[in-house]
Protein backbone atom coordinates (compact mmCIF):
# COMPACT_ATOMS: atom_id res chain seq x y z
CA UNK A 1 0.00 0.00 0.00
CA UNK A 2 1.46 3.35 -0.84
CA UNK A 3 1.59 6.32 1.37
CA UNK A 4 -1.03 8.23 -0.95
CA UNK A 5 -3.65 5.11 -0.23
CA UNK A 6 -2.53 5.18 3.57
CA UNK A 7 -3.61 9.26 3.43
CA UNK A 8 -6.67 8.61 1.58
CA UNK A 9 -8.13 6.16 3.68
CA UNK A 10 -6.40 8.60 7.25
CA UNK A 11 -8.90 11.39 5.53
CA UNK A 12 -11.91 8.66 4.82
CA UNK A 13 -11.48 7.55 8.11
CA UNK A 14 -11.31 10.65 9.76
CA UNK A 15 -14.53 12.03 7.66
CA UNK A 16 -16.32 8.85 8.59
CA UNK A 17 -15.54 9.64 12.45
CA UNK A 18 -17.08 13.29 12.34
CA UNK A 19 -19.76 12.52 10.73
CA UNK A 20 -20.52 9.46 12.90
CA UNK A 21 -19.12 10.06 16.23
CA UNK A 22 -19.64 12.21 19.40
CA UNK A 23 -16.34 13.26 20.50
CA UNK A 24 -15.46 11.02 23.56
CA UNK A 25 -15.96 13.97 25.86
CA UNK A 26 -19.22 14.84 24.95
CA UNK A 27 -20.93 11.43 26.09
CA UNK A 28 -22.42 11.34 29.18
CA UNK A 29 -23.87 7.72 29.26
CA UNK A 30 -22.12 4.44 29.28
CA UNK A 31 -24.41 3.12 27.09
CA UNK A 32 -23.33 5.44 24.16
CA UNK A 33 -19.94 5.37 24.79
CA UNK A 34 -20.02 1.60 24.43
CA UNK A 35 -22.61 1.40 21.36
CA UNK A 36 -19.83 3.94 20.00
CA UNK A 37 -16.93 1.67 20.62
CA UNK A 38 -18.85 -1.39 19.04
CA UNK A 39 -19.41 0.72 16.01
CA UNK A 40 -15.56 2.00 15.71
CA UNK A 41 -14.37 -1.95 16.15
CA UNK A 42 -16.46 -3.03 13.39
CA UNK A 43 -15.30 0.21 11.46
CA UNK A 44 -11.63 -1.24 12.80
CA UNK A 45 -12.23 -4.79 11.45
CA UNK A 46 -13.65 -3.47 7.89
CA UNK A 47 -10.25 -1.43 7.46
CA UNK A 48 -8.34 -4.96 9.01
CA UNK A 49 -9.98 -6.77 6.53
CA UNK A 50 -10.62 -5.10 2.83
CA UNK A 51 -7.54 -2.69 3.05
CA UNK A 52 -5.26 -5.02 5.89
CA UNK A 53 -4.83 -1.38 7.35
CA UNK A 54 -6.19 0.78 10.01
CA UNK A 55 -5.36 4.32 10.46
CA UNK A 56 -3.74 5.19 13.95
CA UNK A 57 -6.69 7.81 14.26
CA UNK A 58 -9.13 4.45 14.90
CA UNK A 59 -7.04 3.44 17.71
CA UNK A 60 -6.81 6.90 19.02
CA UNK A 61 -10.36 7.24 18.69
CA UNK A 62 -10.90 3.63 20.55
CA UNK A 63 -8.56 4.58 23.52
CA UNK A 64 -10.44 8.00 23.86
CA UNK A 65 -13.59 6.26 24.15
CA UNK A 66 -12.61 3.40 26.59
CA UNK A 67 -10.74 6.52 29.11
CA UNK A 68 -13.95 8.06 28.83
CA UNK A 69 -16.53 4.94 29.75
CA UNK A 70 -13.73 4.60 32.85
CA UNK A 71 -14.02 7.64 34.15
CA UNK A 72 -17.95 7.24 34.12
CA UNK A 73 -17.64 4.11 35.96
CA UNK A 74 -15.81 5.75 38.07
CA UNK A 75 -18.05 8.49 38.54
CA UNK A 76 -20.87 6.26 39.22
CA UNK A 77 -18.97 3.96 41.45
CA UNK A 78 -18.21 7.23 43.91
CA UNK A 79 -21.42 8.11 43.61
CA UNK A 80 -22.86 4.84 44.57
CA UNK A 81 -20.75 3.65 47.06
CA UNK A 82 -18.35 6.59 48.58
CA UNK A 83 -21.19 8.57 50.18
Amino acid sequence: MTRFEQKKLDYEFNRFARMNFDKPQKCRSIGQIRYYMEELRGKIQEFKEAFNYVPDTAHTLMSQYNAAQNRLIHKNFREIYVA
